[in-house]
C-alpha cells in the first residue's frame, strides 16, 4: 500500500533537494519567535486557528507550514517579516514535493493529491495517512534492509506531509476498511500503539472520514490478494493502486478498476460499521 515499506533504491537528487532542511530552519525560527512572544503552541494555534499538534509538527520540521499560516504569524509573532519572507520559498518547495519522493511513489502521490475521494484497505499496516509521526518512524526504522538515520527521517517527513489532504477544502471524501489485526499489532511499543490508536479514534470522527474494521472472526473474505487504494482524481475515472513486496502498480483498466472497486464494497458490508469500528477502538483504550 501507499504506506508500506518496500526494499529503497538508492536516494534520487529529487529526494535531496533542500526542502526538509527549508522546513526545520523555518520550524526553529518559528520556535523562537512564538517563545519570545510569550505564546504556547496551543495559543498560537488557536490564534491562528490552527491545532496544537500542527504547530508542534511545523516547529520540529515535519510538517510544511502553509504560505497563509506564515502570514498570519509572522503578524502575530511581530516578526517584521522574517516568516512573511519564506512564503516563496515555501510555494516553491510545496511544487517540488510532489516530485522529491522515490520513482516507484511519484505517480501515486501526484494522483492522491489531486483526489476527490480516496478509498483504503489495510491488512498489514496503518494506512500511511493515518499514521502517527512516532508510527511512522517504528516502520521506518524497523525495517530490512535497515535505512540510515536521513532517509527515516525523510521518508517520516513526507509520511506526515500527506496528512495535510485531510485540511483541504473541499474536502476528499476518506474511508478505510482496516483488518483488526492492524489494530492489534503494537509496533514501537505499547505508547507508540495507545497514540497510534488516539489517532484512529480522531480521524474517524471527522465528517470525512468513515472508518471501519474488519473481524478477525470473520469467515468469508472476498479479497485475499493484499492491501489496495481506491482513487478519483479530479476530473477523471477512479484508479486502483497496489504495492506489494516491491511492487508498485497504478491500475487505469476500467475492468482491473471495477474488480477492486466490488472487493472494497463486500468488505464495507462484512466489516464492522463506522459507529461499532469507533467503539471498538475506544474499548482497546479502555474509554468504554
Amino acid at each position: 500500500m501507499a504506506n508500506a515499506d518496500r526494499e529503497e533504491r538508492p536516494e534520487r537528487p529529487a529526494e535531496s533537494d533542500g526542502t526538509a532542511h527549508l522546513f526545520r530552519a523555518l520550524g526553529k525560527q518559528l520556535k523562537v519567535l512564538r517563545e519570545a512572544a510569550g505564546l504556547s503552541q496551543k495559543e498560537l494555534g488557536a490564534a491562528v486557528h490552527c491545532g496544537e499538534d500542527l504547530v508542534s509538527a511545523m516547529e520540529r520540521g515535519v510538517r510544511t507550514p502553509q504560505p497563509d499560516f506564515l502570514e498570519r504569524a509572522d503578524e502575530l509573532l511581530g516578526a517584521g517579516g522574517v516568516l512573511r519572507a519564506a512564503k516563496e520559498e515555501v510555494r516553491e518547495a510545496l511544487a517540488r514535493s510532489r516530485t522529491r519522493h522515490p520513482d516507484w511513489f511519484r505517480d501515486f502521490a501526484r494522483t492522491e493529491a489531486t483526489s476527490v475521494a480516496l478509498h483504503e484497505y489495510a491488512n498489514q499496516a496503518m494506512p500511511g495517512l493515518l499514521q502517527t509521526e512516532e508510527y511512522a518512524r517504528a516502520i521506518f526504522t524497523q525495517r530490512r534492509p535497515l535505512l540510515d538515520d536521513e532517509t527515516v527521517e525523510k521518508r517520516v517527513a513526507d509520511r506526515l506531509a500527506r496528512h495535510q489532504l485531510f485540511e483541504r477544502w473541499p474536502a476528499p471524501t476518506f474511508s478505510f476498511v482496516l483488518e483488526e489485526v492492524v489494530l492489534q499489532r503494537p509496533i514501537g511499543g505499547s505508547g507508540v500503539h495507545t497514540g497510534q490508536l488516539k489517532r484512529l479514534l480522531a480521524c474517524g470522527r471527522m465528517r470525512t472520514v468513515e472508518l471501519q474494521v474488519m473481524p478477525t472472526g470473520r469467515d468469508e473474505h472476498p479479497s485475499m490478494d493484499g492491501p489496495f487504494t481506491l482513487l478519483t482524481p479530479r476530473g477523471r475515472g477512479e484508479v486502483a493502486y497496489t504495492e506489494v513486496q516491491g511492487h508498485a502498480r497504478l491500475i487505469t483498466d476500467p475492468d482491473e478498476v471495477r474488480v477492486v472497486n466490488e472487493r472494497y464494497g463486500i468488505m464495507r458490508a462484512q466489516a464492522l460499521t463506522p459507529r461499532e469500528s469507533l467503539t471498538l477502538i475506544e474499548k482497546m483504550l479502555g474509554e468504554r
